[in-house]
């Protein structure tokens, strides 16, 4: 399987800019991107399943097992699978770690790209790309991607750092630009349902990384990650002829679509319903 987990040193280092513009780029190439989003967040997944043009599935240790986490990423196969982290890479509530986006690449066995924000820093990210590659040595990365970058001296500057000091691979160097830019309300960015302008904003997204980030390369090193899980056996249809009315519409946005395949997977039929326009409930039980 191809896999690759977008993570970061910090929050807001521009990783959904990033995902959701590798998503749409390589998508436009034609292969078929599978996305997912570590923790419960419903509104990166809103933005990365717009991109790829399928649900984004959540990968979350508070409520899911190991196991389920495991199941639901190798059962949505697809040319690239691709997770976007949350948070840093080894940021979260436990000391150990347990519940860290490094933890779910140890799980999952997938290879790390690190965002960086390199606004403001030269010389400094240096012993920063050090530290994140020594601090846990049982995880991978495929590389870096400098985000935020001042223009060509800048970048220049970067590159010179990172070659000079580090063995990363150097995936692109993203400017600093209001077309990499979500626009952002308390508890996070605004949801792509709400946003009117998100296709022409993923668009922009896409051009700027398809014209700084090497898509070649990061398929290439993605596919080096081959290790197959085992998934256990779908669940029995005992629920079969059932159905459920849902409410679906700009209001009601969000569901989490494992939820939503689980239904299924049991026998039941999930009706949409629009809230807003519907004027009356349909056939359900």
């Amino acid at each position: 399987m191809t896999k690759a987990l977008i993570s970061a040193a910090h929050k807001s280092s521009g990783k959904t800019c990033v995902a959701t513009g590798l998503i749409a780029a390589l998508s436009e190439q034609g292969l078929q991107i599978q996305p997912f989003k570590k923790g419960p967040d419903y509104i990166d997944p809103k933005w990365l399943s717009k991109a790829a043009g399928r649900p984004c599935f959540n990968l979350d240790f508070n409520t899911q097992e190991d196991d389920e986490i495991i199941q639901i990423f190798d059962t949505h196969r697809a040319d690239l699978n691709l997770i976007e982290g949350n948070k840093g890479l080894y940021d979260g509530v436990d000391i150990e770690g347990a519940n860290s986006n490094a933890a779910l690449a140890r799980l999952l066995d997938i290879p790390i790209v690190l965002v960086l924000d390199c606004e403001g820093s030269t010389r400094g990210i240096a012993p920063l790309l050090l530290g994140y590659k020594s601090f846990d040595t049982k995880i991978n990365f495929l590389g870096v991607i400098l985000n935020k970058v001042g223009g060509t001296r800048h970048e220049s500057k970067l590159r010179g750092v990172v070659e000079r000091y580090t063995d990363f691979s150097i995936l692109g160097c993203v400017p600093r630009c209001s077309e990499m830019h979500l626009k952002e309300r308390h508890l996070g960015l605004k949801p792509a349902n709400e946003d009117s302008y998100a296709e022409k904003k993923i668009e922009g997204i896409k051009n700027i990384i398809q014209n700084n980030v090497s898509l070649d390369i990061f398929v290439e090193l993605s596919a080096k990650s081959n290790k197959t899980i085992k998934t256990k056996p779908k669940q029995k249809k005992e629920y079969q002829g059932l159905k459920i009315g849902y409410i679906f519409d700009e209001s009601f946005g969000f569901y989490y679509p494992d939820d939503i395949e689980s239904f299924s997977h049991h026998g039941a039929e999930l009706v949409a319903i629009d809230a807003l326009r519907d004027s009356s409930l349909p056939n359900i039980d």
